[in-house]
């Protein structure tokens, strides 16, 4: 096998946090008519560097492959999630004095699910986003998106066309990045000497504290501790001046970042609160990593048994949604409709299309009301207490949520 190593620091991969097996791409869903064509799967194995602690998955498909015009994910279908850009958006403003003329450029910018609130204020934005379909839909509603990847090179033609921005912003697109430093190098690029950025992503702290092993797939090249995001940013010129710990995606961090000669003060008590953290979990040994392949084994194993349990006293288990991260625990665990006889998602781009991997079809909502399941598996567990709400008619026939991880439980 060819010698693997860190997209950070170049030093050989020598030690394996968590390997699934070869998988899917999990945003490639499968159309009825290519049920019984071959599908491509990959190892989803990830790595944990001993010099910088940055895990990682080696690359083995294109990012254009992934991210394509027929690319699944739409930020705006959660609704708890647009309520949660919409107060970044008032707090940012309200902290930093945003306004009419400043400039907000947004990375990975989706269907505008952001950046059409500060444009409500008046505020002007540029969308940067690699999917063609997902950026259509941002330009239908008034937000002028550029269909491509960003790095240095792109970071060199905004500045060219004078376009640096004010505000960067970034949420849960670093770890999509293959190339993190030809990235980072072009945040330094795009951004104006007194400017600031933002990134959130999935904390690692989290990831391995609850189980998460379904956050890992292909779309997701690295995953992040604040110990690994510092020294990245360091070394091009970069440093954070703040952090926030926040509740989505199941545990996030949100950084501030400036130019490494900026004037802003660090908020040096949230910064070394979580640094602790992480230290304390053990995030700066290799142990730590090494020690969560069982537990992801274990998660695994309880989750099989609720099902199998279920199916023996002949109760019918369905899904909620079809996010990546349940590609990921479906195909892992080997689920198949012999188990959990269809999902739901309210994306129709989705609709009526199957699960890739699994062949699960994917359905609309109401087919959860026409079939009456005695369970619900939620599978974007992170926006469970959403879809409770969403679908909470289910106990009008004795019907069930379940959810699982960090571990199986069955909520009423």
């Amino acid at each position: 096998m060819k010698e693997i190593s860190c997209r950070f620091c170049d030093t050989p991969l020598q030690h394996t946090f968590c390997d699934l097996g070869m998988s899917p791409l999990s945003n490639k869903f499968v159309e009825p008519d290519d049920m019984y064509a071959q599908e491509r799967f990959y190892p989803l194995h990830a790595y944990v560097c001993h010099e910088c602690f940055l895990v990682q998955l080696a690359q083995f498909e294109d990012a254009a492959e992934i991210f394509d015009e027929d690319y699944a994910y739409f930020s705006s279908i959660s609704e708890s999630w647009l309520a949660h850009t919409r107060r970044y958006v008032e707090m940012m403003v309200d902290r930093f004095q945003f306004g009419p003329d400043s400039r907000v450029i947004e990375i990975a910018s989706n269907d505008g699910y952001l950046l059409q609130y500060f444009k409500e204020r008046g505020i002007p934005v540029l969308g940067i986003e690699p999917a063609a379909n997902v950026a259509a839909a941002a330009e239908q509603i008034g937000i002028p998106s550029r269909i491509c990847f960003f790095g240095v090179d792109a970071a060199k033609a905004l500045c060219h066309e004078g376009l640096q921005a004010d505000l960067l912003v970034g949420n849960n697109v670093l770890a999509h990045v293959p190339d993190i430093n030809d990235f980072v190098a072009g945040l330094r690029i795009a951004l104006k000497p007194d400017g600031l950025m933002t990134f959130e992503f999935p904390h690692l702290l989290q990831l391995i504290s609850q189980h998460q092993f379904d956050t890992i797939y292909h779309e997701h090249f690295s995953y992040l501790s604040l110990l690994a995001v510092e020294r990245i940013f360091a070394g091009h010129g970069l440093t954070l001046f703040d952090v926030e710990t926040l509740p989505t995606h199941g545990g996030s961090l949100r950084i501030f970042v400036q130019h490494a000669e900026g004037g802003r003060p660090a908020n040096g008590e949230r910064l070394e609160a979580v640094r602790r953290d992480e230290q304390e979990a053990g995030l700066d040994r290799i142990a730590t990593y090494t020690a969560f392949q069982e537990r992801v084994q274990e998660t695994k194993r309880a989750f099989l048994r609720f099902l199998l349990d279920a199916r023996d006293r002949g109760e019918r288990v369905a899904g909620y949604g079809a996010p990546a991260k349940g590609n990921t625990l479906l195909n892992y665990c080997g689920v198949r409709t012999d188990l959990i006889e269809y999902t739901v998602d309210r994306s129709p781009r989705k609709q009526g299309r199957y699960l890739p991997g699994v062949h699960v079809p994917v359905a609309a909502p109401e087919r959860v009301f026409e079939t009456r399941p005695d369970y619900l598996l939620i599978l974007p567990w992170n926006i469970k207490e959403e879809i409770m709400e969403q679908m909470a008619g289910i106990r009008e026939w004795g019907g069930r949520f379940v959810v699982p991880i960090p571990r199986v439980e069955v909520i009423p």
